[in-house]
């Protein structure tokens, strides 16, 4: 551990020789609150040097790390300055040809989430340590997962971005002015309504509003109680909003405002769809997201860039970041490093499906994410026991793992796991999933990036670069643009879930008949499934046989340029837990925000 270079400060001096023994020690007991009521002095002075360390390194380098990568001042938006957003014409000026692409994914989670975002990063840390240059792409994190169940989505311990406090925060304000644009037409709408100068009828409204939040009383409301265009409607978080989508998939200025006025608010009488153009804000939508169409540029712990731009979740939206940013990564480092949200059968799935085939983006290599913790989830153990030693249930929830590769694997890319080390592994466990690895030819090494950032994704970076080929293979998709919307849905419940086929309940089917009707059969499927099981059923874990998904409506993106096709029970607004996040955090004395899981 060096001193940092404002190490003449007395607070700095201290922590640094009073940690000098004890940091390697504490590293692992700090780890996702395995110290428990054991947590010393130290380790809580080890927590608060790496917080202050952290701000004030980060806090003088963002300028330095835009000149880095080539970008020019004049390109820069800066947020302070530790976090900057960078103009469409950086992207134009890229003097270099494209990197590679390296697509982060993972097993079926158990709820707590397997760490695809720390390992994204200490992946991209490793190739750093071994010379390489590496760029992050990820996704902002929802603050309604920050303060619900899951905490931040910042990475953690010494592979994190930052400031990870702001990021899972308001940070550049990008949700906000996404959740303003989507209001603002959903205001038009019933205007117009109010006024009678649309062709709607308020039954046929589809569009809702968006908060980002969990909040399940806002799930059904009525608007406008009492009089003659009273309606049900309801509230999306921000991150299922189509304006996230749009924003995330759009390659420009001019490619963004086509798509806000492609956007399908509903349906009239005559059975038409009524587009968004007709409402004529969608002036007023592009002002509100002129800077929010711009990529973030902040850095990991370690100094490794990172494009930290867009927002939707996997489960029910496409669940990747936005094509700018992943576009400028791969335009300014030899490796790019991006994630999908959740699994394999979710985020990966809409990777390949939905955004490469709308961008011409594709993958060089798949890192797939699995824990011991979740293998034995998928082995029966129960949530309660997953910290005690049960080799034998990582064995049978092998299963799952080998499902999502022998998915992964079917787009000819290589395939590696990375065993996201946590403290109560035990080296019969580990050994278990590295031999299975082995017998199905698929790469392995243990991530050890929470503890020991860069240094411990070195293993896991020279196993990654050792697959890679010289020369990537053309990407094939699921499913061809042109089958029809039954088909695609199937080849994906086939292909990514081992499901037999889907069946359609009979309000699906006559929602997709209007849908085709109106000339939307031929976009590309994004299905709403739940992230606990490769089935449509939470409660089948493992790796479920012998079952079919079951589509029982339809929803339209025309904007984003896709039919989501909602399975189970899916909701489009999550809900906080009996005991939520938020009632842990809080802001100290001296302005320091405290209690932030993921931060």
């Amino acid at each position: 551990m060096r001193i940092p270079a404002r190490s003449s400060s007395g607070i700095f001096t201290f922590f640094y020789f009073f940690l000098k023994g004890a940091e390697k020690g504490n590293d692992r007991a700090v780890r996702n609150g395995f110290c428990g009521a054991a947590t010393t002095a130290a380790t809580r002075a080890h927590r608060a040097f790496h917080a202050i360390h952290a701000h004030t390194a980060m806090s003088q380098a963002i300028l330095e790390t835009a000149r880095e990568l080539g970008i020019a001042e004049e390109h820069l938006l800066l947020y302070g300055r530790d976090k900057a957003k960078v103009s469409l014409a950086a992207l134009a000026s890229a003097p270099r040809p494209a990197g590679r692409l390296i697509l982060v994914s993972a097993l079926t989670p158990t709820p707590a989430g397997e760490g695809k975002t720390v390992t994204s990063i200490g992946l991209a840390q490793g190739l750093r340590v071994l010379g390489k240059r590496a760029a992050l792409a990820l996704r902002q994190p929802s603050m309604g997962p920050v303060f619900g169940r899951k905490g931040g989505a910042a990475g953690g311990g010494k592979s994190t971005v930052e400031p990870a406090r702001e990021i899972n925060l308001h940070f550049t304000g990008d949700f906000h002015a996404i959740t303003a644009a989507h209001n603002l037409l959903a205001a038009a709408v019933d205007n117009q309504l109010h006024f009678g100068l649309t062709r709607l009828a308020p039954e046929g409204v589809l569009w809702k509003r968006v908060l980002d939040a969990n909040d399940r009383a806002l799930r059904r409301i009525r608007l406008s109680t009492g009089s003659a265009i009273e309606r049900a409607s309801g509230f999306d978080i921000t991150a299922a909003s189509e304006v996230m989508a749009v924003l995330c998939l759009a390659t420009s200025r001019e490619d963004l405002r086509a798509r806000l006025n492609r956007l399908v608010v509903g349906f009239a009488p005559d059975g038409s769809p009524v587009a968004a153009s007709e409402f004529r804000v969608t002036g007023a939508m592009m002002a509100l997201l002129r800077d929010a169409l711009l990529p973030n540029l902040v850095q990991s712990a370690e100094g490794v860039p990172a494009f930290v731009h867009g927002g939707p979740f996997a489960n029910i939206a496409h669940g990747c970041n936005s094509v700018l940013a992943t576009r400028l990564a791969l335009s300014r480092a030899d490796y790019a490093v991006t994630e999908a949200g959740f699994a394999f059968d979710l985020g990966g799935e809409k990777f390949i499906d939905i955004k490469c085939r709308q961008s011409g983006l594709a993958p060089d290599a798949i890192v797939l994410v699995a824990t011991i913790r979740a293998l034995k989830m998928h082995g029966g153990t129960a949530l309660a026991d997953l910290a005690a030693p049960d080799a034998p249930a990582v064995v049978r929830g092998l299963e799952n793992l080998a499902q999502h590769i022998e998915a992964a694997r079917s787009f000819g890319r290589p395939v590696t796991v990375a065993i996201n080390h946590f403290p109560t592994d035990t080296e019969a466990e580990t050994q278990a999933v590295r031999e299975f690895c082995a017998n199905v030819g698929a790469g392995c090494a243990l991530s050890d990036v929470f503890a020991n950032g860069g240094a411990g994704g070195i293993a896991l970076a020279e196993t990654v670069l050792a697959t890679l080929p010289e020369k990537t293979p053309p990407l094939e998709y699921t499913y061809a643009a042109d089958a029809p919307v039954r088909q695609k849905i199937e080849a994906v419940a086939k292909r990514f879930y081992g499901a037999d086929g889907a069946e359609f309940l009979p309000e699906a089917e006559a929602r997709l008949a209007v849908f085709e009707k109106a000339g939307f059969g031929a976009l590309p499927v994004c299905i709403a499934k739940t992230q606990n099981s490769l089935s449509d059923d939470p409660k089948k874990i493992g790796r479920p046989r012998g079952f079919k998904i079951t589509v029982r409506d339809f929803e339209l993106a025309a904007g984003a340029g896709f039919l989501v096709a909602l399975t189970g029970q899916m909701v489009r607004m999550p809900a906080l837990p009996r005991i939520p996040s938020a009632e842990a955090i809080d802001l100290s004395p001296d302005g320091e925000i405290t209690g932030l899981k993921g931060a």
